[in-house]
């Protein structure tokens, strides 16, 4: 009898190998003796210093780097398998007051560089060859950038402080435990097994799962909402008023490399096309036959089926449409598989969602999702290899440079998306089967794109309320007028919908993150069509964009590859893509 492919759980022994304390006690140890050896660097750090003597202290800190991204991969992977365990906790914990220390210890040497004139840091800047993009970016802060005193006292405050209040968010809410009748029988069961539910055929179904979703966070709101008021005026204390940012956001678009201004374009293009995909949903209404859809049903399947794919047909889906793209781009997602850095089953205490993690160059990302046999699973598993792909792709670059800026994290991850897609069309003949493909990535471009700017846009709002001193109430119903300025008269919002912002982690973990999301999508729709009309000609200049990983600022690789984004045109570009799939989708269903 043929064995069906389980779902797996990853092994870290690559980053610490077992007895696991005695390889962190030296991995402590080589972490201090490189911390001794930089520190010895202090009395070379003058304004005369000769490049080569400059690279040589960066050769340091860049040891540094690879012993602190052991202990702290281990130590975040080891949460995130268990978020319950006391053992992950203590050992994050230890883990972050190390790294503290070890921040504090490096802090001088940026504190001197960011002093240089700007005539001795170009001369740096120009003989440090793949760390040029690190250093710049060290330069871009300057006007951000306190005494080092000051420095070092919010590093320590943060590890007791918010950073402490992030991960009690995470515990927190990763023990909550949802009641659901499941082929009528109640179950308790994990919020990525409730989530499953809300693609369900059943109209009543979806209703019910995000009710109890809301149910079990209403019951939590006043724990929850102070713990987002903490974040937000943290946020603002440090950013605005200690370091001078102009905006709550503008903090986030310097650490991208981001002018304010190309992210208010972003955003005032995707408020603009909220018409578009209000049309969608309207279609979307009539193909299952309901005079309006409601909040609950946006993510429902246009066939009634509840098919379920096992592991074993999700990967191979995924591998093949790898392979059908670059052979090259195959072969790095299988190294993920081959070396048992991919988390996929469900177990409580998990964390939710799905996540690729890089810790160094020499090391095969890890990828963690909750696979529990939806199409959206097998995507949601294609879009965190293309992740890893990408990490790779630029393990070439020092340690200091390999992860790709925020604006092109998610190239490509949602390219890799648009492949399966394109992929699993080419293959499907049936008619009903296709336009249930086409309308599925209408959905995740909704998801990526729409949902995406809404939340950055609703945190704007949110953290200017807050540092005004509204009421908990107020922000609920800001954030329900949100829903209804996004959906139009095109869904029916019900009120529960107001508490969604207190199950978005990113609003916790990285305020103003999420219009990376709709970056990511819109940007790959232009590079896709690049794609579509070049074909293979189009392959090694999409890898090299990839390959840069974070050694160029994403303007700069960007304009290199033809993509101009200060334009609104380009975000129109975008939609204007999003359009013709929903015109296909319409002549499919009038055939």
């Amino acid at each position: 009898m043929e064995q069906v492919e389980k779902p797996t759980r990853w092994s870290l022994n690559d980053l610490l190998a077992e007895p696991v304390e005695q390889a962190l006690d030296e991995t402590f140890s080589k972490l201090e003796q490189a911390l001794v050896e930089f520190e010895a660097t202090r009395d070379i750090l003058t304004p005369e210093i000769t490049w080569q003597d400059f690279n040589g202290v960066l050769k340091k800190l860049e040891a540094i780097t690879i012993q602190k991204s052991k202990v702290e991969g281990y130590a975040d992977l080891s949460f995130a398998e268990n978020t319950q365990s006391q053992s992950a906790l203590n050992l994050r914990d230890r883990v972050d007051q190390v790294l503290t220390d070890s921040g504090n210890r490096v802090l001088f040497f940026e504190m001197w560089f960011k002093e240089l004139s700007p005539e001795a840091t170009q001369n740096l800047i120009e003989h440090s060859g793949d760390l040029r993009y690190f250093l710049e970016t060290m330069t871009r802060f300057k006007p951000y950038t306190l005494t080092e005193l000051e420095e070092r006292m919010i590093n320590l405050k943060d590890v007791n402080g918010i950073n402490a209040m992030v991960n009690l968010y995470e515990m927190f809410t990763n023990q909550f435990t949802f009641k659901f009748e499941v082929e009528g029988k109640t179950e308790t069961i994990t919020r990525d097994q409730l989530s499953s539910y809300f693609s369900s055929p059943s109209p009543e179904v979806r209703a019910a799962a995000y009710r109890e979703l809301y149910r079990v966070y209403i019951e939590n709101s006043t724990v929850l909402a102070q713990m987002y008021v903490h974040r937000a005026r943290d946020w603002h204390t440090e950013g605005m008023e200690l370091r001078g940012f102009t905006s709550p956001i503008s903090a986030r678009n310097v650490e991208n490399d981001l002018p304010d201004e190309v992210v208010e374009t972003l955003l005032a293009v995707c408020r603009k096309n909220a018409n578009i995909f209000q049309r969608y949903f309207k279609m979307k209404a009539q193909w299952l036959g309901l005079d309006k859809l409601r909040r609950y049903d946006i993510y429902a399947p246009l066939t009634p089926s509840e098919k379920k794919f096992d592991y074993g047909t999700a990967k191979q889906m995924v591998m093949d449409s790898y392979r059908a793209f670059s052979p090259k781009a195959a072969e790095l997602a299988q190294r993920v598989f081959d070396e048992n850095h991919l988390d996929t089953e469900i177990r409580t205490g998990k964390r939710g969602g799905a996540f690729c993690y890089t810790a160094l160059p020499e090391l095969t990302p890890w990828v963690l999702t909750n696979y529990d046999g939806s199409a959206r699973d097998i995507a949601t598993l294609a879009h965190e290899l293309g992740h890893a792909i990408h990490a790779m792709l630029a393990n070439h670059r020092s340690a200091l440079t390999q992860q790709a800026s925020l604006p092109l994290a998610e190239t490509a991850s949602v390219f890799a998306e648009m492949q399966l897609t394109d992929q699993l069309l080419k293959q499907e003949n049936d008619p009903t089967v296709r336009r249930d493909l086409l309308a599925n990535a209408l959905d995740d471009a909704y998801i990526t794109v729409m949902r995406q700017a809404y939340f950055s846009i609703f945190e704007k709002d949110a953290h200017e309320m807050i540092n005004d001193n509204c009421t908990l109430d107020e922000l609920t119903e800001h954030y329900l007028e949100n829903l209804k300025e996004q959906f139009g008269d095109a869904i029916e919002v019900s009120d529960e919908f107001k508490w969604e912002w207190l199950a978005v982690p990113h609003f916790y973990h990285s305020p103003f993150y999420t219009y990376a999301y709709s970056f990511g999508q819109l940007l790959v729709l232009a590079l896709y069509q690049q794609y579509r009309v070049e074909g293979e000609a189009f392959i090694p200049r999409y890898l090299k964009i990839l390959s840069y990983g974070g050694s160029e600022s994403p303007i700069k690789i960007l304009t290199e590859a033809g993509l101009d984004v200060t334009s609104p045109a380009f975000w129109q570009g975008g939609f204007d893509v999003i359009q013709n799939m929903i015109n296909e989708l319409e002549k499919m269903s009038s055939r």
